[in-house]
């Protein structure tokens, strides 16, 4: 049955068009996945080929994260109000154009700039896959598909760093950005023939994009002046950059506070257990920003691995997280999240603590192992308490507003500190070049990062408050038909073994 525009009806599981609508939704997300995990593997051949400095690489990650975390909240908006199987469509292609000019691209800025092109693309279609999957399956189907559609969109994640060192040895770096490609025209053809269109009726009437505008003002005027001041100092452009976007970001909140339809509901702050989640996850992702940016080039340009073995050094991390966050979602809900987050923060510190260590020479079962596996597991115990906590502060109404926020602050977190980082380790200019200079800095950027986890754990036991009845409690993503959301890729999370047997039902 097909699902009508004001969500009465809805599509059965075991349909023929179930099949359809999660092809397209998990292709769609999992291209944007992929695309997110491949590039970091590349990043040293790319930097080689377009002689890039560290500053040019910086922007080559920041480019795309710039533009999602900017207009993510809009894209989901754009999709409620002119069809989400529309937009979602107009991301995919838009996406797959821009993909094509980064694989074309001649020069590192040239790259940037098609990147950020992937973000706004990204931004489209990232929230309308889940989006669709709610609107168009009927409600005792929900959880089932999103179940298999986030199980199979971590696997997109977690086969990216080795699908993207096996391509950059096999062919060229370009390659990690032509594949999407043909996964995009598969998702349009899927899509137009098969997936039902839906919209909100009761959206807000109007965009809200002067609130996107001054959001990518300040998020790109700190950024640039983050990487202008590691690379030269505190120079004019660096402060004139530097306080645009200070400014920027306060004529943001002032417009937010005052506007009837906002992107941005500010008093959804006013709850205390929202605020001190979203700070949690602001310092704890900061810390992710840096280190996935820095770890694969640091085993490839100072312990010399290929870069399918730095994609295979870093699986770990990810099998983990699909193997233990359900499990780790669950033991929130019975204990609360304050133990697990704070634990799991401060375990990700202990193993950023250990991969300070990795220095040429060291050995991968010895030393690198050991640090991706504790830090493997405090980021398991971390992530899905930290949403479901989101999740759960927010009132019923505002519950895809504060995903959608948690989302964009994590991504804003890992732009500023991709920005930041890297210079105050004295990572700038050439250095990755001479493995002796960035073997240091690597060592000064993960013990940084190590302190920041540090002090996630410290404020989540500070500010996060238990809310438990001596029972496991339902979990708080029921009302909405979901599992437990990991605010990485803004996709839940559910193991590989949930997904293959809740795809056996179709």
């Amino acid at each position: 049955m097909r699902a009508s525009d004001n969500g009465d009806e809805g599509v059965e599981w075991g349909e023929p068009a179930a099949r359809w609508i999660l092809l397209a939704t998990v292709l769609g997300s999992g291209m944007a996945f992929l695309d997110a995990t491949v590039v970091n593997v590349a990043l040293p051949t790319i930097g080689v080929a377009l002689n890039a400095s560290v500053a040019g690489l910086q922007w080559i990650l920041n480019g795309y994260t710039l533009a999602l975390a900017s207009l993510i909240l809009i894209g989901g908006s754009l999709g409620d109000r002119f069809g989400r199987r529309r937009v979602f469509v107009i991301g995919v292609v838009w996406f797959a154009v821009a993909s094509l000019l980064c694989g074309m691209a001649p020069t590192a800025d040239a790259l940037t700039a098609a990147r950020a092109l992937q973000g706004i693309g990204g931004a489209l279609l990232t929230p309308g896959s889940l989006a669709i999957l709610q609107a168009s399956f009927a409600p005792g189907a929900r959880g089932r598909a999103v179940g298999a559609w986030s199980g199979l969109s971590g696997i997109a994640a977690a086969i990216g760093p080795f699908v993207g060192g096996w391509l950059v040895e096999i062919g060229s770096w370009r390659l990690i950005f032509l594949i999407n490609l043909p996964l995009a025209l598969a998702v349009v053809a899927v899509a137009v023939r098969h997936v039902p269109e839906s919209r909100d009726r009761a959206s807000v009437p109007r965009v809200d994009w002067l609130g996107a505008a001054l959001t990518t003002i300040a998020l790109a005027g700190l950024t640039w002046a983050s990487i202008q001041a590691g690379e030269h100092g505190a120079t004019p452009a660096a402060l004139a950059a530097g306080t645009a976007g200070v400014g920027a970001l306060a004529g943001f909140i002032a417009v937010e506070r005052h506007r009837q339809d906002p992107m941005l509901p500010v008093d959804i702050f006013r709850s205390r257990q929202f605020t001190a989640a979203n700070i949690v996850t602001f310092v704890v992702y900061a810390s992710l920003g840096t280190t996935f940016f820095l770890l694969v080039v640091h085993l490839q340009q100072v312990l010399r691995y290929s870069p399918l073995q730095a994609g295979l050094a870093t699986l770990p991390v990810t099998a983990l997280m699909l193997a233990l966050s359900a499990r780790a979602g669950l033991l929130a809900d019975r204990i609360g999240p304050r133990l697990p987050m704070t634990v799991g923060a401060l375990a990700m510190a202990a193993g950023l603590a250990l991969l300070s260590r990795v220095q040429p020479g060291t050995s991968y079962v010895g030393t690198v192992l050991p640090a991706i596996i504790v830090f493997g597991v405090g980021l398991s115990l971390t992530v899905a308490p930290l949403t479901a906590t989101v999740l759960a502060a927010a009132p019923a109404q505002h519950a895809g507003v504060a995903s959608g926020i948690n989302n964009a602050i994590s991504r804003a977190a890992g732009l500023i500190a991709v920005a930041v980082v890297p210079g105050l380790a004295g990572l700038t200019g050439e250095a990755y070049r001479d493995p002796a200079v960035f073997a240091a800095g690597f060592r000064a950027a993960m013990l940084m990062s190590a302190a920041l986890c540090a002090a996630g754990g410290a404020l989540a036991w500070l500010l996060i408050r238990d809310e438990v009845t001596g029972r496991a409690r339902p979990c708080p993503f029921a009302r909405l038909d979901r599992r437990h959301c990991c605010a990485v890729d803004g996709t839940p999370l559910a193991t590989a073994r949930d997904a293959v047997e809740t795809l056996g039902g179709l």
